[in-house]
């Protein structure tokens, strides 16, 4: 009889602490979760250039550290905190134009958790054509025009339009193609390119190849609250170790 007893109540203690260990070992997998999907939204992430279009400096292949920019995002007005946008004409930056779709918060944790759990293999939608790497070439305000390929800029307080290149805090080089002397000069693949003035919201971006018109050329000027990055350095490849 007691050993009957005694039996039974350690196969009900030892059930006991299966089920406090399986409750242990789900609340940690959601804590690092939690924390890994913060810190991977609002500090920092790891991106994969996946195509040429940032040619001659960046290359398919290359992998890069972001910081963020959506703690930004969702302070709707700045001015009052006194903080300046954090863009600057010639940086590299991430863009996330799924944003525009504006997706219920249920839906992208649901994503990321998804995500999360298979190694960024499966999601509820297809990624591609989501993020895209850029370089601010206008900022809100600014008057541009283009020229064979090349931006030229007015800044909002500027009396006088300059190339890109003198207005970036970074030096950069750009591939321009050739085109058929009789090319329609109306069209992104002409290189050239009406005067426009972006708004109080958006940027104009570009890539460095301007073979390339998957950017502002054929997208419009992008809204600031879409450019969810900035590169901070490339780590891969090791014989390309630093800042793009």
């Amino acid at each position: 009889m007691f050993d009957k007893w005694r039996k039974k109540y350690y196969f009900y203690s030892n059930q006991k602490k299966k089920r406090h260990h399986v409750r242990w070992v789900v609340l940690c997998f959601l804590g690092f979760f939690l924390v890994y999907t913060s810190f991977t939204t609002f500090i920092v992430s790891m991106r994969v250039l996946e195509s040429d279009a940032m040619q001659p400096g960046l290359r398919s292949g290359d992998r890069f550290m972001f910081s963020s920019y959506m703690l930004y995002a969702l302070l709707p007005d700045l001015a009052w905190l006194n903080w300046s946008l954090p863009l600057r004409r010639g940086n590299i930056v991430l863009v996330n134009m799924a944003l525009q779709e504006r997706r219920s918060m249920l839906t992208i944790m649901l994503d990321e958790g998804i995500r999360f759990v298979t190694a960024q293999r499966i999601g509820l939608r297809d990624h591609e054509d989501r993020y895209h790497v850029k370089r601010v070439i206008g900022l809100p305000g600014d008057e541009i025009f283009m020229t064979n390929f090349v931006m030229r800029v007015k800044p909002r307080d500027g009396s006088y339009s300059l190339t890109e290149f003198e207005l970036s805090e970074q030096l950069y080089d750009v591939t321009i193609p050739q085109v058929p002397a009789l090319w329609d000069e109306s069209i992104p693949f002409s290189g050239n390119m009406d005067t426009i003035v972006l708004g109080e919201d958006e940027c104009f971006l570009l890539s460095d190849d301007r073979s390339n018109t998957n950017d502002s050329r054929t997208w419009g000027p992008v809204p600031v609250d879409l450019v969810i990055g900035k590169v901070l350095f490339r780590y891969w490849p090791i014989t390309r170790l630093g800042r793009p």
